[in-house]
């Protein structure tokens, strides 16, 4: 069961800061071109994150006020 979790929290890991890179890059300058593949694969990420968070036997809550779509787990790295 462990490994399962461990597996588990390593893709949550990998999908979220994913989302993070696609985000910074957003803010970057771009094509047209570019934007629209990142802002795909943003889509593409957040989807699995959420299929992968809806399977996870813990339950996530956030913070009294805080923004859905800026959680973490807690050992982000911000640019």
């Amino acid at each position: 069961m462990t490994t399962m979790l461990d597996e588990d929290l390593a893709r949550i890991r990998a999908h979220r800061n994913n989302i993070h890179r696609y985000r910074r890059l957003l803010r970057t300058r771009l094509s047209e071109l570019e934007r629209q593949f990142i802002e795909r694969r943003l889509a593409e990420e957040q989807t699995a994150l959420d299929a992968l968070a809806a399977e996870f036997p813990v339950a996530f809550t956030l913070p009294e006020g805080q923004d859905p779509q800026g959680w973490g787990l807690g050992d982000e790295r911000r640019p």
